[in-house]
């Protein structure tokens, strides 16, 4: 019989490697893989090992599960700087809305979004502390230049204009 997790448990699995439980359900954990994202993990799981165990109790909110997930991936070099998402959009939602008014919009919650795309500076600091060359650092860094001229558009969420994304203005 597994240990019964707690949300803010650390883990790693041997598939999907270090992760941190975000969620209780009856039958599985969510589970917030650094390099897989979120997946479902049955309670009878045995295989991964238990890195630190966080007890299960009641009560605890999305706001404390986030600020664990904070932790844990500072923790483990994946996130080094807070990037607040502005308090005038806390619970709002982003919908898209297609051309053809009979079709269904989709609509996602803007802290699910600007989670998505602060990941592209996580991605970037990976890409720093990684072992690649010097040169392929630097490739990997022009894309990433590119990708922020992009996302400027999204800079309206950030709380701070010190984390807005700048592109490359040479051009």
């Amino acid at each position: 019989m597994s240990e019964l997790l707690g949300i803010g448990s650390r883990v790693k699995h041997p598939a999907f490697g270090d992760g941190v439980v975000v969620k209780v359900n009856v039958a599985a954990y969510l589970v917030s893989f650094i390099t897989y994202g979120m997946k479902d993990v049955g309670k009878t799981y045995d295989k991964w090992e238990i890195v630190e165990k966080v007890d299960p109790v009641g009560g605890v909110t999305f706001n404390d599960a986030e600020k664990a997930l904070i932790k844990i991936l500072r923790s483990y070099n994946g996130l080094e700087e807070e990037v607040n998402l502005g308090s005038k959009w806390i619970g709002g939602t982003m919908s898209l809305q297609p051309k053809d008014l009979d079709l269904k919009p989709k609509v996602i919650p803007i802290e699910q979004f600007f989670h998505k795309i602060v990941m592209v500076r996580v991605m970037e600091q990976r890409i720093n502390s990684s072992k690649l060359t010097d040169e392929e650092k630097v490739n990997l860094q022009q894309y990433i230049t590119r990708i922020y001229g992009s996302l400027t558009t999204f800079n309206v969420l950030f709380q701070s204009k010190d984390d807005h994304f700048k592109g490359d203005s040479s051009k």
